[in-house]
């Protein structure tokens, strides 16, 4: 019996236990902190936080883990799977010097340009440097303005900035006034870039890496793509415009690159590196690294894979990835958000989650739950991830937004447009 503990207590993590659990190898899951929904199918240790490395580690060796799936950023850009292998456990995930990637993006710009990795192009400034800051902005005169916070930021530190008065503020906000914290000590001012955007999550054990189906994320709270950016309200995979040219280009100028050039660096990265790409008139181009799988893109993906993820975890682990074969289901999968009312910003929580059990043509996976007695309640902003497959991406969208329909919660609320875009590109 093989125990499996999963670091983490979101929507991607329920979804990566729930494709573990799919395993025809006995398992033993374990989940920390875990939630609501993974109770159901792993047993959770709320008090040991996805950052609390020794914790996590004391937890492993307790319950006497033969492997740890550490599935968040934090933990990652923090050293868990370091401190996990010196503990003598295998665990899976990028090690420190390679979460890098998406914990430094001064790093990971300094390594596109050193490696001619395409991407855009960006200029580097600190709190030392805010009027330097703001005369490149006047000297480029270009606008939308990428600003973005060097650090993690929950998915919220990048500002599109329409015109001066706005990138000054922006600038401002983050150098001079902290509003990001350490993430924000540095910031990166990129060109714009236009297209349709696209994410491709691969596996890696530092030498072999084989992308997964594309997908495409939905980061802003509202429809139409209005309101604040959120850690995800919804995806669609595969992505109808991410062509076998695109696939075929993006594998070659992109991924192994990517992947060759950080084992070239000493950083060889293992475990799941996930790219933002925008596929622009002058060809592929990354817009950003995340040295894990995506939230909800693994609520949209790993639903279509049809190989073991138990087998693909441990060949990973081993640096054996070239020896098995990934395979995924041929058909669409569309995911659509739950979230609280008032998220991004300020939400209470609390309240009973009504009608799962008329969901009968979906995967509900729990982002923000807990349990209160035999009621599951809301426990954060996104609340839960609702996913379908279908033959088509209509039918799959359809589905989702018909079960989805069946549950609610005070003040719940989704976005209504998720995979509008590439249903539009697949009737054009």
């Amino acid at each position: 019996m093989n125990k499996i503990l999963v670091i983490g207590g979101g929507g991607r993590e329920h979804a990566i236990c729930a494709a573990l659990k799919k395993s025809p190898k006995p398992l033993t899951l374990y989940c920390a902190p875990g939630n609501g929904g993974i109770s159901q199918i792993a047993e959770c240790f709320p008090s040991v936080k996805a950052t609390d490395i020794d914790g996590a580690v004391d937890l492993a060796k307790r319950i006497g883990a033969d492997y740890v799936f550490v599935a968040p950023d934090d933990p990652l850009t923090l050293g868990m799977v370091d401190a996990m292998e010196a503990a003598g456990i295998k665990a899976f995930g990028a090690r420190k010097n390679a979460a890098v990637i998406e914990g430094s993006k001064s790093f990971s710009k300094a390594l596109m340009k050193k490696y001619n990795i395409p991407t855009a192009e960006y200029a580097e400034f600190d709190s030392e440097s805010i009027e330097s800051a703001l005369n490149y902005i006047k000297t480029q005169n270009k606008y939308p303005a990428v600003i973005k916070c060097d650090g993690l930021a929950l998915g919220k530190g990048v500002i599109i900035a329409k015109d001066f008065a706005q990138a000054e503020t922006a600038v401002k906000d983050i150098l001079l006034n902290g509003k990001f914290g350490v993430s924000g000590k540095k910031i990166i001012i990129e060109e714009y870039m236009t297209g349709p955007e696209v994410t491709v999550l691969a596996f890696s054990d530092g030498q072999t890496v084989v992308p997964m189906v594309s997908a495409t994320d939905h980061k802003r709270a509202l429809d139409d793509d209005k309101g604040l950016n959120t850690g995800g309200m919804g995806a669609i995979a595969p992505t109808p415009y991410y062509t076998k040219q695109w696939e075929n280009e993006c594998l070659e100028k992109i991924i192994r690159p990517t992947i060759n050039a950080m084992r070239a660096e000493g950083r060889a990265f293992k475990g799941v590196l996930y790219f933002q790409i925008m596929l622009t008139d002058n060809g592929a181009r990354v817009i950003e690294y995340n040295c894990r799988f995506g939230d909800p893109e693994a609520q949209t993906v790993l639903p279509l894979l049809k190989t073991d993820l138990f087998d693909i975890m441990t060949a990973v682990i081993e640096e054996r990835l070239d020896g098995i074969k990934i395979e995924f289901s041929k058909e669409y999968s569309a995911c659509v958000v739950m979230a609280s009312g008032g998220y991004p910003e300020n939400y209470n929580t609390g309240f009973e989650i009504k009608g799962l059990e008329k969901v009968s043509d979906a995967i509900i996976y729990s982002s923000g739950t807990k349990t209160r007695g035999e009621e599951l309640i809301t426990a954060g902003g996104r609340v839960l991830s609702v996913t379908a497959l279908g033959e088509t991406l209509d039918k799959a969208i359809e589905k989702a937004y018909t079960e989805i329909g069946k549950i609610s919660f005070e003040g719940g609320f989704y976005r209504k447009d998720i995979g509008k875009k590439a249903q539009n590109y697949v009737r054009a």
